[in-house]
C-alpha cells in the first residue's frame, strides 16, 4: 500500500494523476475534511431526533401515555432509524450500481432533509390523532433509510490512503463528528429550552432544531457533492476496487468477518446513547435535576471524549487498532459495574456517569470504525464496511435507550450495568475471535 502523497496520487514528479479537474489532491487529510463535515451534519439530525424523542415527544405524540410509557414510545420510533439503515443501504447500493454515485447521494441526502424537515412541521396527536404517530414513524424510518444511502466511500478510500503508520489516526478523524453533532443538538436545545415556558416549548419551539438540521443538511450536500463530482474521485474509488459488490456475494465470503465486525464496536455503541439518551431520560424521569444544567454537562463530556479520541488516535498508531478498542472494552467492562452507584448516587454522581462515560466513548468510539473497515479484502471493503457498521448501530446503539430505560424501570438500575457489560463482552469476544483467525488486521 501507497505510504506518501506522491506514490497515491501517482508517480513522483507526476501530482495531477492525484488531482482532479480542478487540481485537487485527494489526501488523506483532504478526504478527512469531506467525512467530517458529512457525518457531523448527520450526528447532528439524530441527535435532534433523539433529544427530542426525550423533551417533546411523549407530551406532543403520546400525551395519552404515562410519562414513562410516553417515553418507551418515543424511544421505539428513535429504533426504527436503525432498522431502517441496512434496508437503506442495500436499496442505495443498487441505484449506486445502476445510476452511479452521485445520484444516490444526492437522492439520498434529499430524503434525509426532507424526512428532517417533514419531522419539523409534524402536527401533534392533539390535532391529527393516532396519524400524527404513524406519519412520525414514517418521517423516522426515512431518516435511516435515508442515512443507509449516504455512504459514499469517502471513508474507506481514507483508510486505504492513510499512512500505514497512521492509520489509528485517520480512522479517529471521522468519528470526532458524534460528539461535535451532540454538542450543537443539546447547545441549541438548552437554549430554546431556557429561552421559552415549557408550553412555548412543546407548542413550537422543539420544532426549531429540526428547521437547523435540515440547513446544516444542505450545506453538508454541498460538501459531499464537491468532492464526489471530482473526476478523479471515480477513478480512485475504481483504483482501489471500491464499488459496490453483491450482498449475497459479500454474505457467501464474508460473512464471518460482517458478523465480527458488527460486534467488535458493541461496548463503543452501547455506550454511545446510555451517556447521551438515556442519561437525558434518567434525569427528566428519575430526578430533580435542571434540564438545562444536564445538558451543559452532556456538553461538557462531548468536549472531554474529543481529546480523548485524539489520544485513541496516537495510540492505535503505536499498539494497533484492535488492541486499543480492546482496552478501551474492558475500560468499558469496568465502568459499568459503577453504573448503578453512580446513577441512584445523587447529582454529583450522577454527572461522573456521564463525564467519566464520555471519556470512556471517546477513547472506544475513536477505533471503531477502523474495526470495522479494515477486515474486508478490497473489492468487498466498500459494501462490507457499510453493511457492518449499519448492523452494529443496529444491535449496538438503536435498542440502547428503550433497554436501558426498561432495566431501570422495571428491574432497577444495576441491570443498566449489566447491559453495558454485555457490549463490553461483545467486543471483547469478537476481538478475540478474529485475533485467532486474523479477520480483523491489528493496524
Amino acid at each position: 500500500m501507497a505510504t506518501s502523497e506522491a506514490s497515491i496520487g501517482g508517480h513522483a514528479g507526476a501530482p495531477h494523476r492525484g488531482a482532479d479537474a480542478h487540481g485537487e489532491l485527494f489526501t488523506p487529510a483532504n478526504l478527512a475534511v469531506g467525512v467530517v463535515v458529512g457525518r457531523m451534519s448527520q450526528s447532528f439530525d439524530f441527535f435532534v431526533f433523539g433529544l427530542g424523542c426525550v423533551l417533546a415527544f411523549p407530551a406532543v405524540f403520546f400525551p395519552f401515555a404515562s410519562r414513562v410509557d410516553g417515553m418507551f414510545l418515543s424511544f421505539a420510533v428513535f429504533a426504527l432509524a436503525f432498522i431502517a439503515r441496512p434496508v437503506g443501504s442495500v436499496v442505495f447500493l443498487l441505484i449506486h450500481r445502476k445510476f452511479g454515485l452521485i445520484t444516490q447521494l444526492t437522492i439520498a441526502l434529499f430524503l434525509l432533509g426532507m424526512a428532517t424537515a417533514g419531522t419539523a412541521f409534524l402536527p401533534g396527536y392533539d390535532t391529527l390523532g393516532y396519524w400524527s404517530i404513524i406519519a412520525l414513524a414514517v418521517l423516522r424510518f426515512g431518516q435511516g433509510f435515508a442515512l443507509g444511502g449516504s455512504w459514499n466511500g469517502l471513508a474507506s478510500l481514507m483508510a486505504l490512503k492513510a499512512p500505514k503508520d497512521r492509520r489509528g489516526w485517520y480512522a479517529m478523524l471521522p468519528q470526532i463528528a458524534d460528539p461535535a453533532g451532540f454538542i450543537l443538538a443539546a447547545g441549541l436545545f438548552a437554549f430554546i429550552w431556557a429561552s421559552l415556558t415549557h408550553a412555548d416549548f412543546i407548542e413550537w419551539g422543539w420544532r426549531y432544531p429540526f428547521f437547523a438540521a435540515f440547513a446544516i443538511n444542505v450545506v453538508a450536500l454541498f460538501a459531499r457533492l464537491r468532492m464526489v463530482v471530482a473526476p478523479r474521485f471515480s477513478e480512485q474509488l475504481k483504483e482501489r476496487d471500491l464499488v459496490p459488490s453483491s450482498v449475497a456475494d459479500l454474505a457467501r465470503t464474508q460473512g464471518r468477518n460482517v458478523a465480527l465486525g458488527a460486534f467488535a464496536p458493541l461496548a463503543s455503541y452501547a455506550m454511545f446513547h446510555l451517556v447521551t439518551i438515556f442519561a437525558l431520560s434518567w434525569a427528566l424521569l428519575f430526578t430533580q435535576q435542571s434540564i438545562v444544567e444536564f445538558l451543559l454537562v452532556q456538553i461538557a463530556g462531548a468536549l472531554i471524549a474529543i481529546p480523548c479520541m485524539l489520544l485513541s488516535g496516537r495510540v492505535a498508531d503505536r499498539i494497533g487498532r484492535r488492541t486499543t478498542l480492546a482496552v478501551g472494552g474492558a475500560l468499558i467492562a469496568v465502568y459499568s459495574g459503577w453504573t448503578a452507584l453512580l446513577l441512584s448516587g445523587g447529582t454529583l454522581k450522577g454527572y461522573l456517569f456521564i463525564v467519566i462515560g464520555y471519556a470512556l466513548l471517546g477513547f472506544t468510539h475513536a477505533q471503531a470504525a477502523g474495526a470495522v473497515s479494515s477486515n474486508f479484502s478490497p473489492e468487498t471493503r466498500l459494501t462490507g464496511a457499510m453493511l457492518t457498521s449499519d448492523l452494529g448501530w443496529l444491535i449496538g446503539a438503536g435498542f440502547a435507550p428503550l433497554v436501558a430505560l426498561a432495566l431501570a424501570e422495571y428491574a432497577g438500575v444495576d441491570y443498566v450495568g449489566l447491559y453495558l457489560l454485555s457490549g463490553a463482552i461483545g467486543t471483547l469476544a469478537a476481538l478475540r475471535i478474529s485475533q485467532r483467525s486474523g479477520a480483523l488486521p491489528n493496524d
